[in-house]
């Protein structure tokens, strides 16, 4: 291929290997894939979206409730000392935007800490909705699943039904809306329904109690075969991060 017919590199801010990040710093730098440096235009017509006034009043709650999860910000330099939990940072931002009625969009294989979530959430004044993945009593049969493909072979098995989880928490007309450990899959199509405001709580992650993070953290150790390299080996990824300094 010439280089004139070359496609151009795609972006991945991931392997971005500057230190002084022009996406932080006024003075800063970016490598060729940079998005800040080379789609202006892209990033100026997302910026309209917060000419919205709902739109700029929950970004900016976002932000002072980001920075609200950090201690020791008006006392001197700062340091990293988060001091909130999730939990805690979705009661105060509920609270910050004014809502009233939460909706849960919950997993049945964590319907006791759904439980545990809504009663939170009603002692701090909210009207809570909760829908259980399983709404509905669908069979899997419906949308072509073979007794095969079923997890309990030969018994019967509702589907997942996230729409319906979706379009029941629309009809409620809820403020603001909480996934609670919806499958990889399941969770794109509630998003894609739902019509108000969702934040995750915490998502699916049967092999790690819902703390996907984990597989990341030991991929260097006792989850090497995520990436297939041999333990304690970046060379890979140092490789991608030298071919971003170009």
């Amino acid at each position: 291929m010439s280089k004139s017919s070359a496609l151009p590199k795609t972006m991945n801010c991931a392997y971005c290997p500057v230190v002084r990040k022009i996406c932080r710093m006024p003075d800063g730098k970016g490598p060729s894939d940079c998005p800040t440096v080379h789609n202006a235009d892209i990033l100026k017509r997302s910026l309209e979206n917060y000419h919205d006034d709902e739109i700029r009043e929950f970004a900016r709650q976002a932000s002072i409730q980001e920075a609200e999860c950090y201690a020791n910000r008006k006392s001197g330099p700062y340091t990293m000392e988060p001091r909130k939990t999730r939990l805690e940072e979705i009661i105060e931002f509920a609270g910050k935007m004014e809502y009233r009625k939460l909706g849960i969009a919950f997993c049945g294989g964590v319907t006791y800490e759904a439980s545990i979530l809504s009663t939170i959430l009603e002692k701090h004044g909210f009207e809570v909705v909760a829908v259980s993945c399983k709404v509905g009593s669908v069979p899997k049969e419906d949308i072509g699943i073979l007794e095969s493909q079923k997890i309990r072979i030969g018994e019967y098995e509702p589907m997942c039904n996230p729409i319906g989880q979706a379009e029941l928490l629309n009809s409620a007309d809820t403020d603001f809306n909480i996934m609670l450990g919806l499958c990889v899959g399941h969770d794109s199509l509630f998003l894609k329904y739902i019509k108000g405001f969702t934040t995750i709580m915490a998502v699916k992650d049967r092999v790690t109690g819902h703390n996907p993070m984990a597989a990341l953290y030991t991929a260097h150790s006792y989850y090497q075969k995520l990436k297939k390299l041999e333990m304690g080996s970046d060379a890979e990824m140092k490789s991608r991060m030298v071919a971003g300094k170009k």
